[in-house]
């Protein structure tokens, strides 16, 4: 719950280098210097070996908000950094760190696709891989499928039930549905009909 992510992000943005101490584990030791949120964070460990599987376990991963970290062995580190940057986004910040606290160190940032292209270039293949992934980005709530969720309910729900839990289940606030709704009540409202004057 301390703030040391923020102090390691600050420092290497301002070019210092932060390296881990030995700890109890590779996964704690690259959550230390990688400058991503730590305040919450998921471990995955080693993916699914067969391409399906990985691929499946990824897409339940994608909108994961916390930080996830997983495991790699050096000859299936390329196949699965690619896997990672198909399901999360070639734009996903991430960090590589291979050989944590040995004597060819190496801590690599930037995004899924960046670091993908470094493989066995200015990232060697060597040695056993962290990989450490920021959370997926908050996304807004979509009202058009609050509306689509409350014109299901309203067709069998009195409209102020329909409305709290179309809010609750899309995380739309109940004024959205509300706003929606009306706007089209107003939209197919019947004109107002015409008066003569007396004469």
């Amino acid at each position: 719950s301390d703030p040391g992510w923020r102090l390691v992000n600050a420092a290497q943005t301002a070019g210092i280098t932060v390296v881990p101490g030995p700890g109890p584990c590779a996964a704690v030791a690259a959550l230390s210097v990688v400058g991503l949120p730590t305040d919450r964070f998921v471990f995955e460990g080693f993916l699914p070996r067969g391409d399906n599987s990985r691929a499946e376990r990824l897409r339940g991963l994608a909108q994961e908000r916390r930080t996830i970290v997983f495991y790699e062995a050096v000859h299936r580190i390329a196949a699965t950094l690619s896997a990672i940057s198909d399901a999360f986004g070639g734009e996903r910040r991430a960090v590589l760190a291979r050989e944590l606290t040995k004597t060819h160190e190496q801590i690599a940032t930037g995004t899924l696709a960046e670091l993908v292209a470094r493989l066995d270039s200015s990232i060697p293949l060597l040695g056993e891989f962290v990989i450490v992934v920021a959370g997926a980005a908050a996304t807004a709530p979509d009202e058009a499928e609050a509306q689509r969720v409350y014109a299901l309910l309203a067709a069998e729900l009195p409209p102020d039930k329909a409305l709290k839990l179309a809010a609750a289940l899309t995380g739309v606030s109940r004024n959205g549905p509300y706003r929606l709704t009306r706007t089209k009540r107003e939209r197919v409202a019947p004109p107002a009909p015409l008066t003569t004057a007396p004469g």
